[in-house]
């Protein structure tokens, strides 16, 4: 019930002071016990000697692990005083849709950084995968996973708000003209009436497979890089016994763009202007794949924005922007399973005791077989006559 504008103003003021406090705290090593530090500060509004006034109501706000998240920022590239000035600088920008999870949606005014208020029971499966994670992302920094820079938690009028800092997948300066939740699952996957109505829908697998039959093709490498990334990013999940998370797949189809630029044709200069790439380190697709070609600055052209090049079988020229979503739900689903598996019985894969093995299974091979698939390399003259037969090669 808190008011956004409260709630905005207090994440600001809270972000500024631990991010702020933590620079003075010397660089060290990660130790098991940060995981489970949880510092608090209480923010009267009248201000104190360690609080600047404001004009909401008193609040405290809390932030959990704060030197591991300090560490996973500086793995990502994300130096404090960046992570300061996207966060809280400008107002936050509230982002209408929120998900099936009734969260908030916050992004950050330069487009890097969406807040996202998580349920308590979220924030503390977090907090038990945070060791876990650090080893994982010592050893992989490439990742579709998301990426979690901060948890914190606005304590006002007796009533806890946790929040979330994660990498922004959507950059809004680039339009998408479609968007997949894709499970790998064809039970009930099919966009509801009601999501179909909204301005921007979010599709599901059996509207994929409806409107994109043959699938998304990449190039070779580009198909190896991401089919290796979230065979990796699966075996993490699958070692934590996660499931139901989804792959959420955007495009931004490049050529259509350009006829409806063509067909604005200059009515509306302000969209001429290119919109600005994100900056920070691994927060793009292309860089979740194949991060250390960005540090060299080869592979990223320009024009990519951050997305992965792809093509339809149209042959027109698309970019992807992809990342795996709702890996916190998993103790919701453990619940769910609990209390209907019986009704689940219909369908004997659906309680496989192997659930989250079988799950990361059939979410691989969905996305490596039916949503993206190689470019078929192409015949050479001599063989066009018989082209006709030519199957593309399968990985």
């Amino acid at each position: 019930q808190t008011t956004s504008s409260a709630l905005k103003g207090a994440i600001q003021l809270g972000i500024t002071h631990t991010v702020g406090s933590l620079s003075t705290k010397p660089e060290r090593d990660v130790l098991m016990q940060d995981f489970y530090v949880v510092e608090s500060i209480f923010f009267p509004s009248e201000g104190s000697n360690l609080t600047p006034a404001h004009h909401y109501n008193d609040f405290r706000f809390k932030t959990y692990a704060p030197v591991a998240f300090r560490y996973f920022r500086e793995l990502f590239g994300i130096r404090p005083d960046d992570y300061l000035y996207s966060l809280c600088s400008e107002p936050l920008i509230e982002l209408s849709n929120s998900g099936a999870s009734g969260s908030l949606f916050y992004v950050s005014s330069d487009d890097e950084f969406i807040i996202k208020t998580v349920q308590h029971k979220e924030a503390e499966f977090l907090q038990k995968l945070l060791p876990g994670y650090y080893m994982n992302l010592n050893q992989n920094p490439r990742t579709l996973l998301p990426k979690f820079y901060g948890l914190y938690c606005v304590q006002a009028g007796g009533k806890n708000i946790r929040i979330v800092v994660m990498n922004n997948l959507l950059p809004r300066s680039v339009k998408m003209h479609l968007k997949y939740d894709l499970k790998g699952s064809t039970y009930k996957r099919r966009a509801s009436q009601k999501e179909r109505e909204k301005v921007f829908p979010t599709y599901k697998d059996l509207d994929f497979m409806q409107d994109i039959p043959d699938g998304l093709f990449l190039d070779s490498d580009m198909y190896n890089a991401l089919c290796k990334t979230l065979q990796r990013d699966c075996l993490v999940l699958q070692s934590f016994k996660i499931m139901d998370y989804s792959l959420l797949v955007a495009i931004h189809n490049i050529d259509l763009a350009q006829r409806e630029h063509a067909m604005a044709d200059g009515t509306s200069q302000t969209d001429m202007r290119r919109p600005a790439a994100q900056k920070a380190l691994y927060s793009t697709a292309m860089e979740s794949i194949q991060g250390e070609a960005r540090r060299g600055g080869t592979i990223e052209t320009d024009d990519q924005l951050g997305g992965i090049p792809a093509r339809n079988a149209r042959g027109e020229r698309l970019l992807l922007y992809i990342g795996i979503i709702d890996v916190l739900q998993s103790y919701r689903f453990v619940k769910k399973l609990e209390h209907s598996w019986k009704a689940l019985v219909h369908d004997g894969d659906t309680v496989s005791v192997h659930r989250p093995s079988f799950y990361a299974e059939r979410f691989l091979r969905f996305m490596c077989n039916t949503a993206f698939k190689k470019i078929p390399l192409k015949p050479s003259p001599s063989k066009k006559s018989r082209s006709g037969t030519a199957v593309p090669r399968r990985s």
